[in-house]
Formats: C-alpha cells, structure tokens, sequence
C-alpha cells in the first residue's frame, strides 16, 4: 500500500493517518497539521485497492484503533480516531 507523503518542518514525530478522501474530519486533520508544519504521511483508504483496505482495517484494529477516521498514529503508536485536536496538540508537542 503506497502511501502519500506531505513534508513539513516538523519532523520530530513521525505521523501516519489512515482517512477516507471525502471525509470532513479527515480533511480538517490534514489542514490541521499543514498549517502547523507537521510532515506527515497518510492514506486514503476508500482510493486503495481491496486488498490493501483489509491491510488497513487490520493494522487500524491490531494497533488498537476503531475503524473510524482519521485514524492517528503518532511514533508507530494508536493515538486516537477522529480529530481531537488537544490530543493531537500535546502528542505532537504544538
């Protein structure tokens, strides 16, 4: 599964998101970390092939999240689904 990489500044973190490309929140997500130099990488997980959504979904689940998007995962870590701002503010130390 090939994933899409958006350079930014701030790399102290390596940020990885799982989000669905019409996806409000998902979107809010990524303008989110834009607009605080983050880099980031993610994948739209509606525009992949099948096999690589199960891919996903499993990883989503094995690493502790909900299928729910944005999933967030900071440092190889599950932070959180959905965009909850403070959470990510204080994982990413912004």
């Amino acid at each position: 599964m090939d994933s899409l990489k958006v350079s930014g500044k701030n790399n102290k973190h390596k940020v990885f998101l799982y989000t669905l490309s019409t996806c409000a929140w998902c979107k809010m997500t990524k303008q989110f970390l834009k607009a605080n130099e983050i880099e980031y990488e993610y994948v739209d997980v509606d525009l992949c092939s099948e096999e690589d959504r199960q891919e996903a979904r499993k990883e989503i689940l094995k690493m502790g999240g909900e299928l729910s998007y944005p999933a967030i995962f900071v440092d190889d870590k599950f932070l959180t689904n959905g965009f909850v701002k403070e959470k990510v503010r204080k994982a990413l130390e912004i």
